[in-house]
């Protein structure tokens, strides 16, 4: 009987962990579908961001490339390798959501989800509006 108490308190001491794992579980590199590029997810705070981490072509001419489709003229002179394009995801439920994704080849900004469909396969949705309104991609752990 003295062993029960001792095993609750383990039991919710590995519950607390695993679940502090599943939370930053998506930090890491990913590659997009085309393998055109990589984005590596971070934490800040409490919140989880994105960058462009690889780019397959970085340059133009030996130059770098730009995120020249920007509608804000003041951004267009920013390069696209490091650019943050994912920002101010919370963690909820096993998702990570209200977040924003910019796609720098339309110069437009979405609303985003994300998910882990397994522990090496990303799960992302950027909409208009609602969810339902939108394009999935899937995306795949660099390791």
């Amino acid at each position: 009987m003295r062993k029960f108490p001792f095993l609750m308190l383990l039991l919710v001491a590995v519950s607390f962990s695993a679940f502090a794992q599943n939370k930053d579980a998506v930090v890491g590199k990913w590659l997009n579908p085309s393998g055109e590029g990589q984005i590596e997810i971070y934490k800040k705070g409490d919140k989880f961001y994105g960058k462009l981490a690889w780019i397959k072509e970085p340059n133009i001419n030996g130059k770098p490339k730009l995120d020249v489709k920007n509608p804000d003229e003041k951004l267009q002179k920013r390069a696209l390798l490091n650019l943050e394009i994912l920002k101010n995801f919370v963690y909820d439920d096993g998702k990570w959501t209200d977040g924003t994704i910019y796609d720098p080849k339309s110069g437009k900004t979405y609303s985003c989800n994300m998910s882990l469909k397994s522990n090496d396969v990303l799960n992302i949705r950027g909409y208009v509006g609602i969810s339902l309104l939108g394009r999935s991609e899937t995306f795949r752990r660099v390791k």
